[in-house]
């Protein structure tokens, strides 16, 4: 009796969901929301001009209507750091907006069913966040140095103004993504920008000393990430004596200080990154 033999395939596994590598992922997302924004020129433009009349006329006029009010840093100077710490707020803001309306009417909802983590889409966001407002506050200070600003710029110096600068960014960054996530509509996201953005630069030495404030003012302003970063960057173009930083540590050595303030930003600037990936994910799911 002739049998029969059943010819039968190999079992095949389906291979394992692709993942597109990492670094891939990331410049992916960061080059789409480079893109999108560049398309939007007043993103680029509108959070640049409280700061840069700040560095033009305010700084100018109020120091030659107090006579400088600090004898050790020249005001134009003092003022158009300070300026700094609106532009990236601002900027953070928007970049934050845009990612609300991206939500509702772009392209999110596809990003994520592609094979990539929820996480790559808020660092591929801030990426583009970070050079944007890298670019702002460069304009910023410029503007301030073409105004007559004095500015007193080592290796060394350049080195704890852009720690502090890009800390404080992502910081931001992820509290603009944190807010963004949580509410639902446009208007809610734009009535939060005073508190986000500049409520806290009135408290945080960016138009005068910390230590001009009341006592209870002064506490608080020491809590703001703001006023460490903006001692920070003080320190490293304009107050390399460290007076801004002796008013938030009361120390004797201003390089001990600045490690302490630094770590103080990078602290708000990992806890806000990984608050802000967290609820983007539950959003995401909601």
């Amino acid at each position: 009796m002739a049998t029969t033999a059943t010819a039968t395939a190999p079992l095949t596994l389906a291979p394992p969901e692709t993942r597109v590598r990492p670094a891939s992922a990331l410049l992916t997302l960061a080059r789409r929301r480079a893109m999108l924004t560049s398309r939007t020129p007043r993103q680029i433009a509108v959070p640049l001009l409280g700061p840069a009349l700040l560095a033009l006329i305010l700084a100018p006029a109020l120091k030659k209507a107090t006579g400088g009010l600090h004898s050790h840093i020249d005001y134009t100077s003092f003022v158009g750091v300070g300026a700094v710490g609106l532009v990236i707020p601002l900027s953070c803001v928007f970049a934050g907006l845009s990612v609300l309306v991206d939500r509702h009417s772009g392209a999110q909802r596809e990003l994520l069913a592609a094979p990539v983590g929820r996480a790559y889409l808020v660092l591929g966001n801030m990426l583009v966040a970070i050079v944007l407002s890298a670019l702002q506050a460069l304009v910023v200070v410029g503007l301030s140095a073409l105004r007559g600003g004095s500015f007193h710029i080592t290796g060394a110096g350049v080195a704890w103004f852009l720690a502090a600068a890009l800390l404080f960014t992502v910081f931001m960054y992820g509290l603009a993504e944190t807010v963004a996530s949580r509410v639902h509509k446009e208007e809610d996201y734009v009535g939060a920008t005073p508190v986000l953005a500049i409520l806290p630069f009135f408290f945080a030495g960016a138009l005068f000393p910390i230590s001009a404030m009341p006592a209870a003012l002064t506490t608080i302003a020491k809590l703001l990430p703001l006023t460490h970063a903006l001692a920070l960057m003080r320190y490293g173009f304009v107050d390399p004596s460290g007076r801004g930083l002796h008013d938030i540590w009361g120390m004797g050595n201003a390089t001990t200080e600045a490690w302490l303030s630094l770590g103080v930003v990078a602290l708000f600037a990992a806890a806000l990154v990984t608050i802000s990936v967290r609820v983007f994910a539950r959003s995401a799911v909601a």
